[in-house]
């Protein structure tokens, strides 16, 4: 018996492959499938189903190729309704694979088709839990995002739901099974998921404060306050997830069209294409294309996307470094944005060479900010983490404007205002800034190193609470 999950830093999410003799199994794929192919070749296994716990939201799940290059039927779990050929499994039914069984448990909760997946030894004994995203490390999934596609329903019918499915088909199992979560911390589809990739039962009964003693009305308010409106394209991943997409080799395939400056330049202007620079915030921050909107491939890339260009169908166009083209058009169509219309050749080293003009944002540290607010009273500090951080500690100066909702409560800030602005690090401080001055707002100066590194200079008075995140 071989476990084995393949974790994705960018989404905080775990998929997993269960190898039996010449037999395996992949739970929750990302849309991307050569490396499980792959590793399935390497191992000298069949993959016999691909199983999903459920429609997920936050990616587009790679199902549908996976199972048309492997013939390996994708299996979901009860109430679920997918419109493409799939098994839709009994609760309680079991799956033989190799020497091992895999029994499939309904949970209802997080969305209503969601299910667990109990995997059995040689000898039938239960050794783990997958659990998707109904049982998180820390935390439960939230019950809010199901409610978006079914106006029938309500988060707090949901969360009942979850209570029940906790109690009565999760809970009474042995205390040693390992729980393998679909997300870990950072995933927006649970409020505060441990950094802990997997854990026992026994651990979480003892200190997931959902699994504790409490009325079903305890549990639901437990769950449903403090929930954060969910990103905009979770509601349109779970249809492509539902309905069916484009094959991702073809996406890709597509994307990688090589642009001059001017071709560029004229696509950008016809199009009305988003210039997406996906170079990190202090390259970005020297020479970027006007107008153009940086996320940095190495960040929360995907989520960030996501949660700030509304309309998945929206054309982009990609400045990257270059050699990190395929990436980041692979980490666009994780989460559905198949529309890349190209990149730029040789990206902003050949558009300076062409003669093109460039903008640029100041960048400065702790110590510059502090002599500056010192000389300029008018000006002004944005704090752009996220409401529970700001909350937890922050300067006595500064306002909180989350980069989640930049798209509706930029029009509050004054466009002939000078802004000092600055995130946790830096990288979500650069996106709100290019955001922004796209929108024509000028006066904007990134803090390099953002809230820790201002910490860190003791130049500041910081307000600290005890309010949790």
């Amino acid at each position: 018996m071989k476990i084995e999950q393949i974790y994705t830093g960018c989404l905080a999410q775990g998929a997993y492959y269960i190898e039996s003799g010449s037999e395996a199994v992949i739970i929750d794929p990302l849309r991307e499938v050569d490396d499980y192919l792959k590793k399935s070749e390497e191992r000298g296994t069949k993959i016999k189903y691909v199983l999903e716990t459920h429609f997920h939201a936050d990616f587009v799940s790679g199902h549908l190729d996976l199972s048309a290059k492997t013939g390996a039927p994708i299996v979901f779990g009860p109430l679920a309704n997918p419109e493409f050929p799939a098994h839709i499994a009994q609760d309680g039914e079991i799956l033989q694979v190799g020497e091992l069984q895999i029994q499939v448990l309904h949970t209802p909760g997080h969305t209503m088709e969601s299910t667990c997946y109990l995997l059995k030894d040689e000898e039938g004994k239960d050794v783990a839990l997958f659990t998707g995203d109904t049982l998180f490390i820390g935390d439960v999934g939230r019950p809010d995002l199901a409610q978006k596609l079914n106006n029938g329903i309500t988060q707090e019918t949901l969360a009942g739901h979850l209570y029940e499915s906790l109690r009565n088909k999760i809970m009474p199992l042995a205390d040693s099974i390992l729980i393998y979560p679909a997300h870990g911390a950072g995933s927006a589809c649970g409020k505060n998921i441990s950094s802990k990739r997997f854990d026992t039962l026994g651990n979480q009964k003892a200190s997931n404060y959902a699994l504790q003693k409490m009325t079903k009305d305890e549990f639901v308010k437990a769950v449903t306050k403090g929930l954060m409106p969910p990103p905009s394209y979770f509601a349109e991943n779970v249809l492509l997830n539902i309905k069916g997409y484009e094959s991702v080799d073809i996406v890709i395939k597509r994307g990688q069209n090589k642009l001059n400056p001017e071709v560029f330049e004229r696509m950008a202007n016809e199009t009305g294409a988003v210039l997406l620079d996906t170079r990190s915030p202090q390259n970005f921050a020297r020479a970027f294309i006007p107008k153009s909107i940086n996320i940095g491939i190495d960040g929360g890339f995907a989520p960030w996307v996501g949660a700030l260009i509304k309309d998945i169908q929206q054309p982009i166009l990609l400045v990257c470094d270059p050699g990190r083209e395929i990436e980041v058009i692979t980490r666009l169509a994780r989460v559905g944005y198949d529309n890349t219309l190209g990149y730029l050749d040789g990206g902003i080293a050949s558009w300076e060479k062409a003669g093109r003009e460039v903008d640029s944002i100041e960048s400065i540290d702790p110590a510059e900010l502090y002599k500056r607010i010192s000389e300029q009273t008018d000006s002004k500090i944005l704090d752009v983490r996220k409401t529970g951080e700001y909350q937890s500690s922050h300067l006595s100066e500064s306002q909180n404007m989350p980069l989640d909702f930049v798209n509706e409560e930029f029009d509050k800030l004054q466009i002939d205002q000078e802004y000092f602005v600055h995130c946790a690090g830096g990288y979500r401080s650069m996106i709100f800034i290019s955001i922004l001055k796209a929108r024509g707002y000028e006066k904007l100066v990134d803090v390099a190193g953002g809230f820790k590194a201002i910490d860190k200079s003791g130049l500041f008075q910081v307000n600290s609470s005890a309010c949790s995140l």
